[in-house]
């Protein structure tokens, strides 16, 4: 009631009111975007009025069409909308599934679909398209300091190179050898035992902290876990992250119990429940944005990005790389990635043994 109350809720639900359509997504859409719409939206999808929908692919999708019609040459639009709409966005589909767009996967898309939008551009500016576009060319495009973009233009040129757009040009990749940033295994046991100790920190930091750190989780897939997740079986507390439930351990357990007794989102509509969110955010019905869960660990001194990097090598050495993969929920090819990187390859390890001769 108190935000009907306000100014510009009512002038968002005037013309709602006076719309004599049922109120669907599409109506809706048709309505000047912001943050109100955003919440309305959010209320009627958690109460059932409006069935779920993501929002972070519709928005990327409007985008795109909104690239791929601002090119004037028609061959180029053509060329474009292949690469982003029948490559790009037709993979993430099937990839999502049930799921809905992570802010990395909009941020990826809007990267490589701008990247190969500027190389059109620069190849419009020296009278080149990508059919008559050289190697020489390309190479003096490269040279060029003021470029961005240049592993998503690269994939871009291969791209077109396969799809019979370009010809004869060839464009290296690099390939992955492991983590840039310092591997700090003692910060993160320093970590551990800070967010398992203090209780002058918040309950969800220090849940989302724990997991992050001790289990490599990220932040995308910390913020989607739902009480459903969490089992309890007599004293033992275990959580989902791949198929097969861990075990968490006493300290973090008893954090994990406090986090599903006592979370509360701040958009409750009514009485009702935060489920199924472990971590419920402030728009009804959503979790918590990865983008304020990751503010907020590094508020505590929680780098996301080198501490889950930590933990996913020192995990690397310990466990064989299809039980983290089965654990953990990573796909098995990255866990075979930094099996390797982290010199913990248990195929070779295997093999040795094998290998060995009875003494």
């Amino acid at each position: 009631m108190a935000w009907i109350a306000r100014s510009k809720a009512r002038d968002l639900l005037e013309p709602i009111g006076r719309d004599e359509r049922p109120i669907t997504h599409e109506v809706l859409d048709e309505l000047p975007p912001g943050k109100v719409l955003g919440h309305l939206r959010s209320v009627l999808v958690a109460t059932g009025a409006l069935p779920p929908r993501d929002e972070r692919l519709v928005a990327l999708e409007k985008w795109i069409t909104a690239t791929v019609q601002a090119r004037t040459d028609l061959a180029e639009r053509r060329i474009l909308h292949g690469y982003a709409v029948w490559h790009h966005l037709r993979r993430l589909r099937r990839r999502l599934g049930d799921d809905h767009t992570t802010p990395l996967q909009d941020l990826n898309m809007r990267c490589h679909v701008t990247a190969a939008d500027n190389f059109l551009d620069w190849l419009g500016g020296e009278g080149l398209t990508p059919g008559t576009c050289t190697q020489a060319d390309l190479e003096r495009w490269m040279a060029d300091p003021t470029v961005s973009y240049r592993d998503e233009s690269g994939h871009f040129v291969r791209w077109s190179v396969q799809h019979r757009h370009a010809r004869d040009l060839t464009y290296g990749t690099v390939r992955w050898t492991g983590p840039l940033s310092t591997i700090d295994s003692e910060k993160r046991w320093a970590d551990a035992r800070r967010l398992l100790n203090d209780d002058t920190l918040p309950t969800p930091d220090r849940v989302a902290g724990l997991l992050l750190i001790l289990y490599a989780q990220k932040i995308a897939t910390i913020i989607q876990l739902t009480v459903d997740d969490v089992h309890f079986d007599d004293d033992t507390v275990s959580i989902t992250f791949g198929t097969s439930p861990v075990v968490l351990p006493a300290p973090l357990a008893a954090l994990v119990s406090e986090l599903v007794a006592t979370r509360r989102g701040k958009a409750r509509i009514g009485t009702s429940e935060d489920a199924p969110w472990l971590f419920p955010g402030g728009q009804p019905g959503r979790p918590l944005g990865d983008d304020r869960i990751g503010q907020r660990l590094h508020k505590i001194g929680i780098r996301p990005k080198q501490d889950r990097s930590t933990a996913l090598c020192t995990l690397a050495t310990e466990v064989p790389a299809a039980i983290l993969a089965r654990t953990l929920g990573v796909h098995i090819k990255v866990a075979v990635q930094w099996q390797q990187a982290s010199a913990g390859d248990w195929a070779a390890y295997a093999a040795d043994v094998s290998q060995r001769t009875q003494s």
